[in-house]
């Protein structure tokens, strides 16, 4: 599999599995960017004409081929399965 070039979440403050999700992510040391919709509303438009999902935690998987995986929800299996962990 392509080496990973950017690992970007899509979240609110005040989303449980959003926190859930990137204390996991912090403890399997993977670096991410979070991007806070409610701050952010064209991000928050851009996660959703990417995705069609108003829903958060949205993972944006992007590697060095070019390939994106998108993730909706704190999927934990398909995210390890992804990232090989």
């Amino acid at each position: 599999m392509a080496q990973i070039k950017e690992f970007k979440i899509y979240s609110t403050p005040t989303c449980g599995y959003c926190h859930m999700l990137k204390e996991w992510l912090t403890e399997k040391k993977v670096a991410f960017t979070d991007i806070n919709v409610a701050a952010d509303p064209a991000r928050g438009v851009e996660m959703i004409q990417k995705t069609g999902q108003m829903g958060v935690p949205v993972s944006v998987i992007s590697f060095e081929d070019g390939k994106e995986e998108v993730v909706l929800g704190f999927d934990q299996e398909r995210i390890a399965k992804i990232l090989g962990i």
